[in-house]
């Protein structure tokens, strides 16, 4: 397809489609003469992610260069693919180890991951985005005087193992290895609002069902 078919299919002007193409987030097309190329599925469903990632997610154009520089490089596994993807992606800034409620956060978050046996997780913890929001979270609860710890966590904790092995279920359906990654990539950017939306709803059909419309 020409550009201007590849604009129309993916809903993107294409001023924008020629600023990602010289930000490096969509392959060039098949150069057909001097000022035509020729683009295919694969140029669409990039595209698409790569909206997705920008005005869904509100991801910065340099991160998802990073994160898709990422989802390529076939020189990875793909648990590292992925896992160097996910951790592209914006987070939390570095605690203050010297925090006694960041110290507190670490102690219950090492517990809890002792408690449900979860080997890889612990391995991690340095260099993994996901151990350092829970901390700072927890630390926040902990500061404000809520006794968040291990045992209250631990219940959360299972639904969302269960939750992620929906995740990579949903994803091993995917053929390429390359559309599994973007799967879970996109799935970090829109599946968590979803998460959170049906987490809200749930909380506010428990909450009447409990204490009516008063």
């Amino acid at each position: 397809m020409r550009l201007a078919e590849l604009s129309e299919r993916s809903g993107v002007p294409t001023a924008t489609i020629k600023y990602y193409l010289r930000e490096g987030l969509l392959a060039p097309g098949r150069q057909i003469n001097a000022r035509t190329a020729d683009y295919d599925e694969e140029h669409l469903r990039r595209l698409r992610l790569v909206r997705a990632m920008i005005q869904v997610g509100r991801v910065p154009v340099a991160t998802v260069r990073e994160v898709l520089g990422h989802v390529d490089d076939d020189s990875l596994g793909r648990a590292l693919r992925l896992g160097a993807a996910m951790w592209a992606l914006p987070q939390v800034p570095e605690p203050d180890e010297d925090d006694e409620y960041i110290q507190a956060a670490q102690r219950e978050v090492g517990a809890l991951l002792d408690r449900l046996g979860w080997e890889n997780a612990k391995q991690l913890t340095t260099i993994s985005p996901a151990y350092r929001s829970l901390v700072v979270a927890v630390a926040a609860f902990r500061r404000l005087g809520y006794d968040w710890g291990a045992e209250l966590l631990a219940p959360y904790a299972e639904l969302m193992h269960r939750t992620a092995v929906l995740d990579l279920d949903n994803m091993e359906t995917h053929p390429s290895q390359a559309e599994r990654i973007e799967f879970a990539i996109l799935g970090a950017i829109l599946n968590e609002p979803v998460l959170q939306a049906l987490h809200r709803l749930a909380q506010e059909e428990e909450t009447t069902r409990r204490y009516g419309f008063e």
